[in-house]
């Protein structure tokens, strides 16, 4: 799996059990730690380091308070993932594995601009530029994506990324 990388997109604690938990999110929780332990163990089961073979990289919904895409501001979403709370943090048991491998997997961001929905990552310039960097610094051919509301974020961030 040289020249892959694993992009966690939206496994955060609201998409999980808080204000938009998506039904069986603790199954894709599961399959996603069992993904990951399966790219961070040899052949032998010895444990090894992934960060030059197989990086890891989240995406999380970061929203201010007052988003454009909340009911409250004329939106069609509940409030969810706001800036500084716990519905925004990934989920600890998904960051503590990735971390434990790479105490420094990036977090890229997408929805903190409070007029524009972000769906996909690369509609948000800065993370973007970030992951798109990220690709070609390190020679990743194959793509694969882990994470909650495949509908939305995770369909739309997989669907540019093949674009």
């Amino acid at each position: 799996m040289r020249n892959s990388a694993l992009v966690v997109v939206d496994m955060l604690y609201d998409f999980i059990d808080g204000s938009l938990a998506c039904q069986n999110a603790d199954n894709a929780v599961r399959n996603t730690l069992r993904f990951i332990d399966s790219q961070t163990k040899g052949q032998g089961g010895e444990e090894h380091e992934i960060l030059d073979t197989f990086p890891i990289l989240f995406i999380r919904d970061h929203h201010p308070a007052d988003h454009s895409s909340f009911k409250d501001y004329g939106g069609i979403w509940p409030a969810h993932c706001v800036q500084n709370t716990e519905g925004a943090s990934i989920y600890k048991s998904v960051l503590d594995a990735v971390k434990q491998h790479d105490p420094q997997a990036p977090i890229l961001t997408k929805g903190d601009n409070v007029a524009v929905d972000e769906y996909s990552i690369l509609a948000n310039e800065a993370s973007a530029k970030k992951l798109l960097a990220m690709i070609e610094e390190k020679g990743i051919q194959e793509i694969y994506v882990a994470g909650l509301c495949g509908d939305y974020c995770v369909g739309n961030s997989i669907k540019d990324l093949v674009a």
